[in-house]
């Protein structure tokens, strides 16, 4: 997706620019020279993720646009105001918002503290109806006015609920800003639209979160960059109240190459959450058929094939690989045709680490819930977690940094290298 210079001299506004998906639109807008709000509470360095308001700031100016860093908490209204007059006061108004900072968590009814509820329905859903609100009377007599929510399509599946509701309602706030303000804006001629990855996005938190190797089947943010600089440069009149996906957009501009996008060429992509079942499945070989395949073996073959993962475990397993991770991770294997359950236990914050056929002797930190043929495959490198997890064959419960650790850390497994 070539810049063509449509944004040379408009006003961007940008929540959550300071970094990862929000940091890479703006670049791109800049090319074209296009005035950006950095709009981010980042005004120093975290100790392990990189980039401030300023220091993107400073690549945008590199780049050829103007930037105005401004210190944002999306949850305060004063904040919030002070941020937008202020861009106004400099640039003249406002021609485009984008709402992509938000708060995640990854956690059941049970294990979502209402701290981290209250946040990230403050941040996701209340801060992007706030920003929206306060940026109207600009956006009114803006060029080309558009407003686009880094938010999913709405599927009303159970599947995007279950495992992690609290969430799920937040970043559906943001999409029914658009489903309500597309319409309600119209007559102002203010597009609003949502966009959202096909794939799973390799950004400086999922990082910080994974080891070295982890961002296989991710793709680059620059996609979502390219997808937002073609949403963004359509008619406000004409498109609006559209949940684009990213790959989808691009393909209509007529992209073909979409292996410049991945991280590590010819890695089975991972998919992101809220994709539509069945659209996409093509794309995702890492897992997608371990389930059909699966579902055909006799109890005896899944069975030797965990007997199997018991014996390279009793290998594999040291202190030092304990003293790494520090967390005790439990499987709940649920049989759907028998009703039979059983318990696995790996213990890595323990002696010399240990996987057991019984319940943890303590509370155990993460406990994954998948069906017995799921088991073996996450271990011998066929199914991935996080692909598991987007497909719903996989259920997830408590210490979530403690639950991403395992993807690396089976990926050792699978090369024997615990």
């Amino acid at each position: 997706m070539f810049n063509t210079g449509k944004f040379v001299g408009r006003t961007v506004l940008i929540t959550g620019a300071s970094r990862g998906i929000g940091k890479e639109i703006a670049l791109k807008l800049a090319k074209d020279g296009a005035n950006i709000v950095v709009a981010a509470k980042t005004a120093t360095a975290h100790p392990k993720l990189p980039g401030t308001i300023y220091s993107a700031a400073e690549e945008i100016e590199k780049a050829g646009g103007k930037a105005l860093p401004c210190i944002v908490d999306v949850r305060d209204e004063a904040s919030v105001k002070a941020s937008v007059e202020e861009a106004v006061k400099k640039f003249g108004g406002i021609d485009i918002l984008i709402n992509n900072a938000s708060a995640i968590s990854l956690t059941d009814t049970e294990n979502t503290e209402m701290k981290r509820y209250d946040l990230m329905h403050s941040i996701n859903t209340r801060g992007t109806f706030l920003m929206t609100k306060t940026c109207l009377p600009y956006l009114k007599s803006g060029k080309n006015p558009h407003v686009l929510n880094i938010s999913p399509p709405l599927l009303m599946e159970t599947r995007w609920f279950a495992n992690h509701v609290a969430y799920t309602m937040a970043k559906y706030g943001m999409s029914m800003c658009v489903l309500g303000q597309h319409e309600e804006f119209r007559p102002h001629g203010i597009a609003v639209n949502a966009l959202w990855p096909l794939t799973a996005i390799w950004t400086a938190a999922m990082e910080m979160l994974s080891d070295k190797g982890g961002e296989a089947g991710s793709r680059k943010p620059s996609i979502m960059a390219d997808a937002a600089y073609a949403v963004l440069s359509k008619n406000s009149k004409d498109f609006t109240g559209n949940f684009c996906i990213d790959e989808d957009i691009l393909k209509a501009e007529g992209v073909t190459d979409f292996d410049r996008y991945a991280c590590v060429p010819d890695a089975p992509l991972m998919p992101d959450f809220f994709i539509p079942a069945g659209t996409y499945d093509h794309k995702f070989s890492s897992g997608a058929q371990i389930g059909k395949k699966n579902k055909t073996h006799e109890a005896g073959v899944v069975e030797e094939e965990i007997k199997q993962i018991f014996t390279s475990a009793k290998r594999l397993l040291n202190a030092d690989i304990v003293k790494k991770t520090g967390f005790v991770y439990e499987f709940l294997l649920k049989d759907p045709t028998t009703k039979s359950e059983r318990i696995i236990t790996l213990d890595l914050k323990n002696g010399e680490g240990a996987l057991t056929d019984k319940k943890a002797s303590g509370k155990a930190d993460v406990k994954f819930t998948l069906a017995p043929e799921h088991f073996a495959p996450l271990f011998t490198g066929k199914l991935r977690p996080t692909t598991a997890l987007m497909t719903k064959k996989l259920q997830i419960s408590g210490d979530m940094p403690g639950a991403m650790k395992l993807e690396s850390l089976l990926r050792k497994f699978t090369e024997g290298k615990l």
